[in-house]
């Protein structure tokens, strides 16, 4: 079901791609109905990892939400157990899906490119709007004032004819007039009725030498045009997309980058000798030779052929370029600059001709590595997607297309764009092919391997209460304490004790309201070392007392004992910190800064729940005494 939903998703993406291609065509349904088979197809590989992302979180979060996967897991079956069957299956799918992409995917892109070619190049329908020019009849413009529907009159008509070239265009004008195709559908026959064409003829020049340029004007009750237009709908031959890279399977393309890697290194060898032995050097003693007389070149001939090439290395590397320019005469100057010019341009017209050569054939080796790697990589990130997504799904417990779809879709969208930023690497040559068609498997290899781990561990990583309940603690807002009168009280407490521990708790209560200040100067924080053990110290004797008047039988010292405040989540800013550390801390201050605040902000809630224990004490304390 849901590789259904994902692969209709994907093709209306198709369709809304290519829907400029085939409106207005006039395809028959057999032609749109084999183009829609061979697009779903060939989307399987983007449909498919989706799929098998959601339907995996929907199954283990209905599991979870059930609280079936409590049971088993109760039974002593642990999550890798549990995902075991589907793990079989989830690998037999990802060698179907590889031999799919290897096998079937390049007979489908090739009947897929050659028929959007072929639809690409059909004529559009004839269909002339009113009041407008129609452009698409080639070498015709055509003007309709306005159309009878029901008998396909078209009325005040004006059509330019460029058949001829723009400057002998052919002007006709027609009361009425009718448009339709031969029965062949390779002309279109246009009768006009009333009216009037206009034609520039060829240009006469006379005895005096004067140009006219003469005109045809032509009155007609009625006239018919013939007019070439090809409306069938012409295959192409798949041949020649059978030959790129989309058309071959692994075994193909291996043979293709083997070749393809032979010849690049051979043009970049020969290049590499073209640009040796075209050095400004060796271009200089071809323009001296150029200028020897031709008794002398016969003996240079023959020394040059003598000499080795290390002995040519050396005189060439002994010239005196600037002596020898100033020993030619001004014009012998001039011909040495023209011909080192016209030596440079010869030699950059060269290098970037065989460049854009070069340029041409690493990037089509470079599409073939690239499509070798992705016959691999469809079946890697269905494993992957389901390593992710049945871990999620046991972690959130949520079934249903609810919050499974909104999951499966960010994550999805995340894939896409890093496996589309490493697609885009390796074909522009910034990576090599391997780098970046694996990079989105890197990336979600460690997330799946992390989910799993947590979700066989039971981890509340991504439990939404969890969360909350932080967030709660971290703007003062918590949960309210509970405490229920025993049935059966064992131990009774004493309550003078209790008396003399909540007097030093008063006491105590006052002393740090009266020495401990909302706010503190931000050095003098951090010199402190951000020690403050008051919270905890308060935090572990009202629990106490709870925990020690929690067995009273009186009703009122129970619903007072609930007033407390529960003192957690402050302690965990007093960390002791040395002041020589602490001041470094707080000269970083995108680091100090953040934390001050949270510090300070905390010893504000802090302030008040010391507040509410001390007056909660008083009142606790004026009970027992009056009981």
């Amino acid at each position: 079901m849901t590789f259904g939903i994902c692969l209709f998703i994907v093709l209306m993406q198709f369709l809304w791609r290519f829907i400029d291609d085939l409106v207005g065509k006039g395809l028959e349904m057999s032609v749109l109905g084999e183009m829609f088979l061979y697009a779903a197809l060939s989307l399987v590989p983007m449909a498919l990892p989706l799929a098998i992302l959601l339907a995996s979180l929907m199954t283990f979060g209905n599991l979870g939400e059930r609280l079936e996967l409590l049971a088993m897991k109760s039974a002593g079956v642990s999550l890798i157990h549990i995902m075991r069957p589907l793990m079989v299956l989830i690998v037999a799918v990802s060698i179907g899906a590889f031999f799919f992409q290897n096998n079937a995917m390049p007979v489908i892109q090739v009947k897929l490119y050659t028929l959007l070619s072929s639809i690409r190049n059909k004529s559009p329908e004839l269909e002339i709007p009113e009041g407008s020019f129609y452009k698409e009849i080639t070498n015709f413009n055509v003007y309709v004032k306005e159309k009878d529907k029901k008998t396909g009159l078209l009325k005040d008509m004006m059509i330019y004819d460029y058949s001829n070239g723009f400057n002998n265009a052919r002007v006709i004008l027609a009361d009425s007039g009718r448009l339709k195709t031969s029965d062949d559908k390779l002309f279109l026959v246009l009768t006009m009725y009333d009216g009037e064409s206009f034609e520039n003829m060829r240009k006469q020049t006379s005895n005096r030498g004067q140009t006219a340029v003469p005109y045809r004007r032509e009155t007609f009750k009625s006239k018919e045009v013939l007019i070439e237009f090809d409306a069938n709908f012409n295959r192409y031959d798949e041949s020649l997309m059978a030959n790129m890279y989309v058309g071959k399977d692994l075994n193909d393309l291996q043979l293709s980058i083997d070749s393809m890697s032979v010849r690049l290194d051979s043009i970049n060898t020969l290049n590499a000798r073209t640009v040796y032995s075209s050095s400004y050097k060796r271009s200089f003693n071809q323009i001296q030779y150029a200028n020897t007389p031709e008794e002398e070149k016969k003996e240079i001939d023959f020394k040059e052929f003598m000499r080795s090439d290390e002995v040519r290395a050396t005189e060439a590397a002994q010239i005196n370029f600037d002596t020898y320019y100033a020993a030619q005469s001004p014009s012998g100057q001039a011909t040495i600059l023209n011909r080192v010019k016209n030596s440079i341009d010869n030699t950059r017209t060269d290098y970037m001709f065989r460049a854009t050569n070069i340029g041409t054939e690493a990037s089509t080796l470079r599409r073939h590595k690239t499509e070798w790697h992705k016959k691999f990589t469809l079946s890697v990130a269905c494993l992957l997607f389901f390593f992710i997504g049945a871990p999620l799904g046991a972690i959130i417990r949520k079934g249903g297309l609810g919050v499974p779809v909104i999951i499966s879709v960010l994550l999805f969208i995340f894939y896409y764009i890093i496996d589309n930023i490493g697609f885009k690497m390796a074909k522009e040559g910034v990576w090599d092919a391997w780098q970046g068609m694996w990079l989105s498997t890197a990336v979600l290899a460690p997330m799946g391997i992390f989910l799993t781990y947590k979700a066989v561990n039971d981890s509340v990583i991504l439990n939404a209460d969890t969360y909350i309940n932080a967030l709660k603690n971290l703007i003062g807002k918590r949960s309210d304490r509970k405490v229920d009168m025993k049935e059966v009280i064992i131990y009774a407490p004493d309550y003078q004790t209790a008396s003399v521990r909540l007097q030093q708790l008063i006491a105590d209560c006052t002393q740090y309201l009266s020495s401990h200040k909302r706010w503190v100067n931000y050095f003098s924080f951090w010199k402190q070392g951000g020690k403050d053990p008051s919270a905890r110290r308060f935090s572990d004797e009202v629990e106490s007392l709870v925990e020690e008047l929690g067995n009273s039988d009186q009703i009122l010292i129970i619903n007072k004992l609930m007033d407390y405040p529960i003192m957690t989540g402050y302690y965990q800013m007093n960390v002791d910190i040395n002041p020589t550390l602490g001041l470094i801390v707080a000269l970083l201050f995108p680091i100090g800064g953040p934390l001050y605040l949270l510090a300070t902000y905390k010893r504000r809630l802090l302030n008040h729940d010391v507040k509410v224990v001390q007056r909660t004490s008083e009142e606790l304390l004026s009970l027992i005494t009056s009981h």
